[in-house]
């Protein structure tokens, strides 16, 4: 099986050789838009970054019947 496979291989590679496909642009382009694109990603994303301080904080509700109660606060929520 061993056999086969190599022969399989290299009839492959023979064929891969043979049909030699230029890009349509030089690896240069393809590099300017890929780098364009995540520059384009990371000013989406910077934008997004002060979203969460544009309205004041306020306390949290303390809900007992919650299932899950966040025991992170320390005491210091708000206690009806």
């Amino acid at each position: 099986m061993l056999i086969q496979l190599t022969g399989a291989v290299l009839t492959a590679a023979e064929m891969a050789e043979e049909h030699h496909v230029e890009l349509p642009a030089s690896p240069y382009v393809y590099g300017g838009a890929i780098m364009a694109a995540l520059l384009l990603l990371m000013l989406i994303t910077v934008s997004f970054s002060n979203v969460g301080n544009r309205h004041t904080a306020e306390p949290e509700h303390i809900d007992p019947q919650r299932q899950f109660p966040d025991k992170h606060d320390h005491g210091q929520a708000i206690r009806d």
